[in-house]
């Protein structure tokens, strides 16, 4: 047995999977935290730590500095805006995402927000539990995602995903993405669009699958929303702070837009007096997108993997953000 073993720090939401991987590493100890621990208590127990996982828990200058002895950070998913990533690449430490582990239970759920608005699904099964089938035709019809237009921001793991799945449902599919070459959409079956103010009032289906960054925060301001079609979903699967909040809650209470569905917000947890969580045309999850019982376990594998790839010194470089730790680019 090793004298000295590798520190690593997991949350304890952790799936099992991914302790069972580390459990079978002689070299390694694994240490279980809360996600929600004080950041004092998170200090102390990076002082020694070699390499530690995240969930939402913030990680920056300060916890570099609690941890002078950390190689690597792996971030549990593909989300990455709690994380200070030029800080990680100042010290040559680099950010690891678990690939496409949740990538088939993100693009689920979108599909779930587009169908469920779409069919109204909730309005009916409340109608006929409160016997009143009769009134059946007397409200909004429900519409097709057939022969409908669906634009997708963002064309990685999740957006290239979910355009696959609309395609089969008979969608036309429009896909915006400045880092995506043009080709690989097309090649997609999907059109690329270059310009996103041009493309919303085409799109009868928005939904946002990109990162949360300087760039994309407030993207989908008061003057983007109303250059949709007054008929048009949109869907955030992606991060809060991409849709202005205040800006929706005005375009779906006067008709700018017909409906939204929402996993992610600004704040988390949302506020309870949140007026969005009153209206009749919002969906909404507790970020739940990305959780599912397989990809819970497919993350947690990826993510240990990650851990001891990246001090085995053989990362992998697809899971890797800041590639330029390693020489990339």
């Amino acid at each position: 047995m090793p004298a000295t073993k590798k520190k690593l720090l997991l949350p304890a939401t952790t799936a099992r999977a991914g302790w069972d991987v580390l459990q079978k590493r002689a070299d390694v100890e694994a240490i279980s935290y809360d996600p929600n621990i004080p950041a004092a208590a998170f200090h102390t127990l990076l002082a020694d730590a070699d390499g530690v996982a995240l969930g939402l828990t913030p990680f920056g200058e300060a916890e570099i500095k609690a941890g002078p002895n950390v190689r690597v950070v792996a971030r549990h998913g593909v989300g990455y805006d709690t994380v200070d990533v030029p800080a990680l690449t100042r010290h040559r430490i680099p950010l690891m995402i678990t690939g496409i582990a949740n990538s088939p239970s993100v693009a689920e759920q979108a599909l779930y927000f587009m169908l469920e608005l779409a069919k109204r699904g909730l309005t009916f099964h409340t109608m006929v539990r409160e016997r009143r089938w009769a009134e059946r035709l007397r409200v909004d019809m429900p519409v097709d995602l057939f022969g409908k237009t669906l634009l997708v921001i963002g064309f990685g793991r999740i957006g290239s995903r979910i355009a696959k799945t609309s395609l089969a449902l008979g969608m036309t599919v429009l896909a915006y993405d400045p880092y995506v070459a043009p080709a690989a959409i097309a090649a997609a079956g999907c059109k690329h669009e270059p310009d996103l103010d041009a493309a919303l009032p085409r799109a009868d289906f928005v939904t946002i699958h990109c990162p949360k960054t300087a760039e994309t925060n407030g993207m989908f301001n008061a003057a983007r929303l109303a250059r949709m079609k007054p008929t048009a979903f949109l869907v955030n699967t992606a991060r809060g702070g991409i849709i202005d909040e205040a800006a929706l809650h005005k375009a779906l209470t006067t008709g700018v837009i017909r409906g939204a569905g929402l996993d992610v917000f600004d704040r988390e947890p949302t506020a309870p007096d949140n007026p969005l969580l009153d209206l009749p045309n919002v969906l909404t999850a507790p970020h739940m997108a990305g959780v599912t019982k397989e990809s819970f376990d497919r993350m947690a594998i990826a993510l240990a993997n990650n851990l001891l790839d990246a001090l085995d010194g053989k990362p992998n470089m697809d899971h890797v953000v800041n590639k330029e730790v390693f020489g990339h680019r």
